[in-house]
């Protein structure tokens, strides 16, 4: 997984990168949580995702937001990051401009930046958003929301309530023509600490399903 530097709308960000050559390969880019509480690409839930992806066949990018890590700049309430992600995805679309299949996934602050792109790209196929902040942060956005998905979330969530998180995709999945997969992982926390196999096994499940029916279609 090379380390890689591109330029973001306030500086550049850092990254790091899973290439497929395999013509039309499919492209994902996954977003980690807040950067004012210690979130950074390295997060395991996040480069747990990564991996999941590139099991997958996908080329991945996973980065950090600005102000973490290497990447330049400073926090900017979600809009910057917004931007960033926007970035970012430009970056891997570059490299895979054939890409048949296009997806975003985030991890709690990082899912909500995730849905906030997808609202804004028609070209993203699919969403994976771990413990969306649904309690924290306003996701009336979403209306409609463009694309189908999966919403992963831990029944012993301390920092955002389970049944908020069941609320939004109850909501999402109501809508026509899209199809929301929620899944509740029992007694796992925010960060899943002792289930990220049971998560991994979760959005590996998911994708493989979704990726067949593509080829099907």
């Amino acid at each position: 997984m090379p380390e890689v530097i591109f330029n973001g709308p306030d500086g550049r960000l850092e990254g790091r990168y899973q290439h497929n050559p395999a013509s039309g390969a499919p492209i994902a880019l996954i977003l980690h949580p807040h950067p004012l509480y210690g979130g950074t690409m390295n997060n395991k839930v996040v480069f747990s995702l990564y991996q999941t992806f590139v099991r997958r066949g996908f080329a991945v990018l996973r980065f950090n937001f600005r102000g973490v890590g290497r990447s330049q700049g400073t926090y900017d309430n979600g809009q910057g990051e917004l931007s960033d992600a926007a970035s970012a995805l430009d970056w891997i679309q570059s490299l895979h401009p054939n890409a048949q299949q296009c997806w975003i996934a985030g991890f709690s602050f990082g899912a909500w930046i995730a849905m906030q792109l997808l609202m804004r790209r028609p070209e993203l196929s699919g969403f994976v958003a771990v413990s969306p902040p649904a309690s924290l942060f306003d996701f009336n956005f979403l209306a409609p929301c463009p694309s189908s998905g999966l919403i992963v979330h831990g029944s012993a969530d301390d920092m955002v309530p389970e049944p908020e998180v069941a609320k939004l995709a109850h909501r999402l999945g109501n809508q026509r023509d899209i199809k929301v997969d929620y899944k509740k992982i029992n007694g796992a926390g925010h960060f899943f600490e002792n289930q990220l196999e049971d998560l991994s096994d979760i959005v590996d499940k998911y994708l493989k399903k979704a990726m067949t029916d593509v080829k099907a279609a």
